[in-house]
């Protein structure tokens, strides 16, 4: 019988020398119990007061949960957690996708470190209206600030929230205070639609722009531009450094066409460049001398009073409307209506009527 080579592939594995055991099986039973255990209320708020990272992670995937059985638990957190928050700065960043929003967080976090500063980071990532998904690689993308110990980064999914929020950022700002951090960075998904949700949680609004991609036409537009209470052109460096100084005079000339705001502040344009560093001291300076002039005229205060209540009725219609789709008898008939609309039986507004009368009666 004739001998046949066996002929090697890459697809081939050569016999080597098996992988020793590199785990403890007592350290990992103990992490699975780790896991598996749920912290009280109490426990994770003695945690956060203290400082725990892993405390304030835990409490917020709690907050951000709708599992209608965390609710309680989350509340008692929060209510905890009220009297040892308010102490910091509260700044929302947006812009246009590819302005580099988190290199810049990146570059101004890492300064604001240098300065003694305890900063949080909330970034919300776009979630997919197909899959529902999200890829929150925000800690990926700020990778020199999230080794720095006194920084935290939490990347959350915003789901179906209009203006790019996380259904629970507020709450997440409250945990985030009373864990130490003083300066509260929001960084929305920038999708260019409504913003009002970020800068009814923040003190200071900045929204980042990029020279040359037609974005000083842009600024003439109302709306996003009113609620900013600075506009930084991003990228200043290299070839783009004359461009991106012309968009500054652009933008400056464009705020004046906008009513004077309530808090005082007359909004400011600057350039900067999160790659060189230049620019970056002069944001921070910017924000501390918005603070000051606001907490000198009350506005400071008054603002985040209006912004209580503005998130208080946010949250009585959100409970409305997760105990209107959670109840079983609307369940069933929103999908006999669904179909009597489909066919044209009835008319959606027809089909709303009957389904909230039928709610309300219960």
């Amino acid at each position: 019988m004739e001998n046949k080579k066996i002929k090697h592939t890459a697809l081939n594995e050569k016999a080597g020398i098996s992988q020793p055991e590199i785990f403890s099986a007592s350290v990992v039973k103990n992490i699975q119990k780790f896991r598996k255990a749920q912290p009280s209320s109490e426990e994770l708020v003695k945690g956060i007061l203290s400082g725990n990272i892993t405390a304030l992670s835990r409490a917020i995937t709690l907050v951000e949960s709708t599992n209608p059985d965390h609710l309680h638990k989350a509340n008692a957190v929060i209510k905890a957690c009220l009297p040892h928050a308010n102490k910091s700065v509260r700044i929302g960043i947006t812009g246009v996708p590819g302005v580099g929003k988190s290199t810049f967080i990146e570059a101004f976090g890492k300064h604001l470190t240098g300065l003694g500063k305890k900063v949080a980071v909330l970034a919300v990532d776009p979630s997919s209206t197909i899959s529902h998904g999200s890829i929150l690689g925000d800690k990926t993308r700020m990778e020199e600030l999230v080794k720095d110990e006194n920084a935290y980064i939490r990347p959350s999914a915003s789901g179906d929230t209009l203006g790019g929020v996380a259904r629970k950022t507020r709450e997440t700002i409250t945990i985030c205070e009373a864990c130490g951090f003083d300066t509260i960075i929001i960084e929305t998904v920038g999708v260019g639609q409504s913003e009002t949700a970020v800068h009814s949680m923040v003190d200071f609004f900045l929204l980042l722009k990029i020279a040359g991609a037609g974005d000083e036409l842009q600024g003439i537009k109302r709306g996003i531009m009113e609620m900013a209470d600075a506009i930084v052109i991003n990228k200043a460096d290299g070839d783009n450094i004359r461009k991106a100084k012309l968009a500054k005079t652009e933008f400056n000339r464009a705020l004046h066409l906008f009513p004077a705001k309530r808090s005082g502040w007359i909004p400011t344009t600057a350039t900067c460049s999160a790659i060189t560093q230049d620019g970056i001291p002069d944001v921070w300076e910017t924000i501390s001398n918005f603070v000051e002039l606001t907490q000198s005229n009350d506005y400071f205060n008054v603002k985040r009073s209006e912004q209580n209540e503005y998130w208080m009725l946010e949250t009585i219609n959100e409970q409305l409307k997760l105990n209107f789709y959670n109840n079983s008898e609307i369940q069933t008939l929103l999908e006999s209506n669904k179909k009597a609309v489909q066919n044209g039986e009835i008319s959606p507004f027809a089909a709303a009527k009957l389904l909230l009368e039928k709610y309300f009666e219960g």
